[in-house]
């Protein structure tokens, strides 16, 4: 009881919700987000696996001091990421950039997160770095009904060659009783160059869509939300062309998807990430028609934010204002993540 009572938020927004201030509603909030954890790996050589490269395991010295250091940064930001409005961490989080269980386990056991009993889902997949996505939900908010790993077949164009790369997972749950289905994504990266890689997010996103699809078959109404590291942007081929997402709410057909970070990247130029004195914004979350539906009798989208305090920022110098990363120029920097963290709140009416 005490819990649902801090997740019960009174909101007074007359041109939101078209009422009148002497009507004011109480609506529960839940927060969902992704955040890319930037080479979240453990100090144990798998023999197995491509671990070696990463960036804790090429540190010469302090590695287990660092990766303890690294965890709880990580701890830090998800247990503020919606506190805002939510007054409660992610009731679900999609991340990327983990090597295994093991260091999910380390970092929901973080004394930061603790207490909110972060339940886990994950599979081994087969990007040759060895980095996979992965799902952590409260397990008082959220409870899974079905979960699957897909894998992406994608082709070097060049030399034909399989890349091995991240599979996309999907999770089937109940949020405080309403069905709601979650897919985490990373896509390829644009290593070798964007053109010459477009046609492996091109192939992401066609997988992508695919389960929406799949999903939408069985329910058109089904409440889908799409997140992850994309390495593009809102308007890229992938994510325009491919999977029609569109950033008019009015636009969106029942089957289609709004992507309410496109605004912020054409309009505000906002980013979750900066290279060479220009910003992307790579992560994204996107929903189905049925979660912009403005009948609040069940969860629906509220609004959208990127996750950009200024402690994740540098301070100074020439990467000023960039997101403050954990590993740069071969060392531990004692920062987070080379990506912000973005998020959606749901809400409903309270009963």
């Amino acid at each position: 009881m005490k819990l649902l009572k801090t997740l019960l938020l009174l909101i007074v927004f007359s041109s939101f919700f078209n009422v009148n201030a002497q009507d004011e509603k109480r609506f529960k909030i839940h927060t969902v987000a992704f955040y890319n954890l930037e080479n979240l790996f453990d100090t144990i050589n798998d023999p197995l696996k491509y671990d070696e490269a990463s960036p804790i395991m090429e540190l010469k010295a302090n590695r287990s001091e660092i990766y303890k250091k690294k965890v709880k940064n990580m701890a830090r930001v998800i247990s503020n990421i919606g506190t805002d409005m939510a007054n409660n961490s992610p009731a679900v989080i999609g991340v990327c950039e983990i090597e295994n269980r093991k260091v999910l386990e380390d970092l929901v056991n973080d004394p930061l997160l603790l207490s909110k009993d972060y339940g886990i889902i994950h599979f081994d997949g087969p990007d040759r770095r060895s980095i996979d996505v992965a799902l952590l939900y409260q397990k008082a908010l959220f409870q899974p009904v079905e979960s699957s790993s897909h894998e992406l077949l994608i082709y070097d164009d060049l030399t034909r060659k399989r890349v091995f790369t991240r599979d996309q997972l999907l999770v089937s749950g109940k949020l405080d009783g309403d069905l709601i289905h979650i897919i985490v994504n990373h896509w390829p990266s644009r290593s070798g160059g964007e053109a010459r890689s477009r046609s492996k997010r091109v192939g992401a996103a066609k997988l992508n869509k695919r389960i929406i699809d799949s999903l939408q078959s069985i329910d058109p109404y089904a409440k889908i939300l799409t997140m992850g590291d994309l390495n593009d942007d809102p308007t890229n081929e992938s994510v325009k062309k491919v999977l029609k997402a569109k950033k008019d709410k009015k636009k969106v057909p029942l089957k289609g998807i709004y992507n309410p970070f496109e605004k912020m990247f054409t309009e505000k130029g906002y980013g979750t990430t900066a290279y060479r004195d220009a910003w992307s914004l790579f992560d994204q979350i996107m929903v189905t028609k049925p979660l912009i539906e403005t009948d609040y009798t069940s969860y629906r989208f509220w609004k959208a934010g990127i996750y950009n305090k200024s402690y994740l920022s540098n301070k100074r110098g020439r990467w000023e204002g960039y997101p403050f990363r954990s590993f740069a120029d071969g060392g531990f920097t004692d920062g987070f993540s080379d990506h912000f963290p973005v998020y959606v709140y749901l809400i409903k009416e309270a009963e």
